[in-house]
């Protein structure tokens, strides 16, 4: 009952908000994967123009989103009933005084069916932009149809809805009803897409960008590895263009757009060594796509050390064992696992495949055994989830430096004891 009182509370402020300041610009970004890539990615190029508000972190629920669209702290004491009065006063004051920001993004996260529809009730985005619809937190959603229903509600309740072609399966086009719709991604068959002209590890991808709304295409550095990284970066040129930024602003924009910690960061190594840290999260369409990325790299030697992929429900075998079928024996040298679905499914998949397999208890044994096995000059690529994982770990033991520890995620006081305690278990 409190909860809900405090969510009510929260709601309205913002509806309150926007009322009084119709100028300020909301543009949500929903979807399975690579919401906050393309959050931040959007929120750097925009920063070109425009005062912008964003939450680092992922504030993203029907209690945090509310604050972080005011721009206010979520109370330390949750329960505590004066903490709560100090937000609302806070929501106030924030309503009633001249608007601090033009453009405001906020990430809309969703644990179980009908969580992003209701963010519909309160907030009327200017852009709603769609990353993915992929298996997540399948014990809830049960099927991928239910997902697609859920994530793509925040295209329908947008003014405008930007999706990504390449990670949404056409056929759930019928789930979209707002006639104000624009794709993005790197297939040419997205209104907005971008054109590869070149790549470097070190540089990244030089191409052109191309909108409808501009005369010619627009040549862009993004200096991100991966084709599907770049996703974030077209919707953030996007949604740009759409919020009418000049070419010279996206050029400037999109060559300051750069990998979140922990979601294919490239980190130097030992011996020459290229990291791809991809360890904040993993699910199926994820790995497939760090997978390829590593097969792309011209290197000696590739290792993927592969953590199981959490919040699967029934489906999880299934796609622990599909991802073990893609891994390649022609080019991987080490398949190393952590987490018990991904050392049973994946790891024996691999292994019919024909890959070189080690199973580890935890990322520890993984981090000790791949710096063990290294070759000069090889790319490793880390790919987990938190809870049983945690191969930001495992990252450590092949760090160039030890000061580069602090591009890892999950590495404040209370987390590195979450962790201790963890591996102490």
């Amino acid at each position: 009952m409190f909860k809900n009182y405090i969510r009510r509370k929260l709601e309205s402020s913002v509806k309150k908000y926007f009322k009084k300041h119709p100028e300020v610009k909301l543009v949500v970004v929903a979807g399975s994967v690579g919401k906050t890539s393309t959050k931040v990615a959007i929120a750097t190029v925009l920063a070109e123009k425009y005062r912008i508000r964003m939450h680092d972190g992922n504030h993203n629920t029907h209690l945090s989103a509310p604050l972080a669209i005011l721009g206010i702290d979520y109370p330390d004491k949750v329960s505590s009933l004066s903490e709560w009065s100090r937000v609302f006063r806070a929501a106030k004051m924030r309503i009633k005084q001249p608007t601090d920001v033009d453009v405001i993004i906020q990430e809309l996260g969703t644990d179980t069916i009908g969580e992003i529809p209701h963010f519909g009730k309160y907030l009327k985005p200017d852009i709603g932009v769609v990353t993915a619809v992929s298996p997540e937190h399948m014990e809830f959603f049960q099927n991928i149809d239910n997902v697609a229903r859920e994530e793509l509600a925040a295209a329908n309740f947008s003014k405008l809805a930007l999706i990504n072609r390449d990670d949404i399966d056409g056929k759930y086009a019928e789930l979209i009803t707002n006639p104000n719709l624009d794709t993005y991604g790197t297939s040419k068959d997205s209104e907005y897409h971008l054109i590869i002209n070149g790549f470097d590890v070190e540089a990244g991808y030089n191409g052109s960008f191309f909108a409808p709304d501009t005369t010619k295409p627009i040549q862009v550095q993004i200096k991100m590895l991966g084709e599907h990284n770049l996703r974030p970066a077209i919707a953030a040129g996007a949604v740009a263009v759409k919020l009418g930024l000049s070419e010279s602003e996206i050029i400037a924009g999109l060559t300051k757009v750069h990998a979140v910690a922990g979601r294919m960061n490239v980190l130097r190594g030992v011996q020459g060594t290229i990291l791809i840290d991809d360890t904040y999260n993993s699910s199926p369409l994820a790995v497939k796509c760090a997978l390829q990325t590593l097969y792309d790299l011209s290197v000696p030697q590739r290792i993927a050390v592969l953590g199981s992929m959490n919040e699967l429900g029934e489906s999880s075998a299934a796609e622990h064992t599909t991802v073990g079928q893609l891994c390649d024996p022609d080019k991987l040298d080490w398949v190393v696992t952590v987490g018990d679905d991904a050392s049973t499914y994946l790891a024996e998949a691999a292994k019919q495949n024909g890959c070189n397999v080690k199973v580890c208890k935890n990322a520890l044994e993984a981090g000790a055994f791949v710096h063990g096995n290294l070759i000069n000059g090889a790319a490793i690529l880390f790919k987990g989830s938190q809870g049983g994982v945690y191969l930001e770990e495992a990252t450590k033991f092949v760090l160039h430096a030890t000061e580069e520890e602090s591009q890892l995620v999950r590495q404040s006081a209370k987390w590195m004891q979450t962790k201790k305690d963890f591996f102490a278990s």
